[in-house]
C-alpha cells in the first residue's frame, strides 16, 4: 500500500508542476497580449479564463496531494 501512494505523490506533483507553469504560461500570455497596441478583447477574456480554470486545477491537485499526506 506504501508503494502506491509513493507513486501517487509522484504522480500528482508531477500534474502539479505542469498545471502551474501552465498557469504562468498564460498569465504571462495574457500581460504581454495586454501590452501590445492592438489588444483583441476577445483573445484577452480567453486566456483569463483559462488562466482562472489551470488556477482552480492547481488548486484541486494541491489539495489532492496534501489529503495523500
Amino acid at each position: 500500500m506504501g508503494g502506491y501512494i509513493s507513486a501517487m505523490k509522484t504522480i500528482v506533483t508531477a500534474l502539479l508542476v505542469i498545471s502551474l507553469c501552465a498557469t504562468l504560461g498564460t498569465f504571462f500570455a495574457g500581460m504581454l497580449g495586454f501590452s501590445a497596441e492592438k489588444s483583441d478583447p476577445q483573445r484577452s477574456n480567453r486566456l483569463m479564463r483559462l488562466r482562472v480554470l489551470f488556477q482552480a486545477i492547481s488548486l484541486l491537485l494541491f489539495m489532492w496531494l496534501m489529503a495523500l499526506g
